[in-house]
């Protein structure tokens, strides 16, 4: 027998609104309710809600957490003040990406890492190795985290603490008298929440935010990729360093110590045989995950696609992909191979669209 997927708090709720659902990393979770332009819109223009339960919530406390984070994370978290986050990186001794995540100082004394579903035992147990000969702890927790986002969240979530934060700050609140913390944090290129919550409460929170529209993954996934972000399992994964990533400014070479400083001190001199590219077409037809990149005079193979999809937003089809370096200027033509067709693309930043209040 297969195991059963595990299921949100909030899953019955999203089956009376008729929602389609997703095995995603061992969870049973929405897919779409309304449909995916739609929400994609509703996010672009207004708002949207996401259950974002399936995420992993590691609590990382003790005197030295700050410390044994430092060493066991590419970017520097001691030096976080309290209610302060951090975008970082999980990295192997070989440089290589095992998942990407956010580190919250909650206290003096402890940390919130959040990390992606499918890595979550991974992160975890890379955590405590690491964390082993200082004097601090890693434990799984698990909490709702629910996420509004979209040029109207601020008015939805109407919350003084809220709104008084800075992007990557928290803090410490209530919200429709439920105790929660609350994030400025996002992955959908838009202003917005990220909110953690005892499961009891997760459904009073949801109704609370009634204006915003419930989205579901796939929404999701298209708005991160319009706005350049990087996905575990596509773009980021154990094959490629932050620095073909182009996300080599989360390395602190300034600490002394962490794991994987000597083989990324290496990659950081050496010029990156891929790196990744956004990709856009005038055509109609988007490019997928694993879909050859090809030098369009050659037919030759010098990339692969991570991530296509169409732009809801800019109406044509844009994709991210690892493409070798002597190609990846921007301006550059190339072309993907869909089904036999080399149909042409041009190189272009990995951000597609930025909010404009950002």
């Amino acid at each position: 027998m297969y195991p059963a997927l595990r299921r949100t708090p909030l899953h019955a709720l999203h089956q009376s609104l008729g929602v389609r659902f997703t095995d995603f990393a061992g969870w049973s979770m929405p897919l779409r309710f309304s449909g995916e332009t739609a929400e994609h819109n509703t996010v672009r223009s207004s708002a949207g809600i996401f259950d974002l339960s399936h995420m992993g919530q590691l609590a990382v406390d003790g005197p030295e957490a700050g410390r044994a984070l430092d060493y066991a994370l590419v970017g520097s978290i001691s030096p976080l003040a309290v209610g302060a986050a951090r975008y970082t990186m999980l990295c192997h001794d070989n440089g290589g990406i095992l998942d990407d995540l956010v580190a919250y100082r909650l206290a003096p004394d402890r940390f919130l890492v959040v990390a992606n579903a499918s890595n979550t035992p991974v992160v975890l147990a890379a955590l405590r190795d690491r964390l082993d000969g200082f004097r601090a702890q890693a434990r799984w927790e698990h909490r709702v985290l629910l996420a509004v986002q979209g040029p109207h969240a601020e008015r939805i979530v109407n919350c003084p603490d809220a709104s008084a934060l800075k992007y990557y700050q928290a803090v410490a609140t209530e919200l429709a008298g439920r105790p929660v913390l609350v994030a400025r944090t996002g992955y959908t290129g838009e202003d917005g929440f990220e909110i953690f919550c005892e499961p009891a409460d997760a459904a009073v929170l949801w109704s609370a935010f009634a204006p915003a529209l419930p989205a579901g993954l796939a929404s999701r996934d298209t708005l991160r990729l319009e706005a350049g972000m990087a996905l575990h399992g596509n773009e980021l994964h154990v094959g490629v360093s932050p620095f073909e990533a182009r996300l080599g400014r989360l390395v602190d070479f300034t600490k002394p110590d962490f794991v994987g400083r000597t083989a990324l001190l290496r990659r950081a001199d050496q010029t990156p045989r891929t790196l990744l590219v956004g990709l856009t077409s005038t055509g109609r037809r988007a490019a997928r995950a694993g879909y050859a990149i090809v030098d369009p005079s050659t037919g030759a193979r010098i990339g692969t696609v991570t991530s296509g999809a169409p732009s809801p937003t800019l109406g044509r089809p844009i994709a991210l992909g690892y493409l070798a370096t002597a190609y990846a200027e921007i301006g550059t033509t190339v072309a993907v191979d869909i089904r036999g067709t080399a149909e042409p693309f041009t190189v272009t930043a990995c951000r597609f669209y930025s909010r404009r209040d950002a």
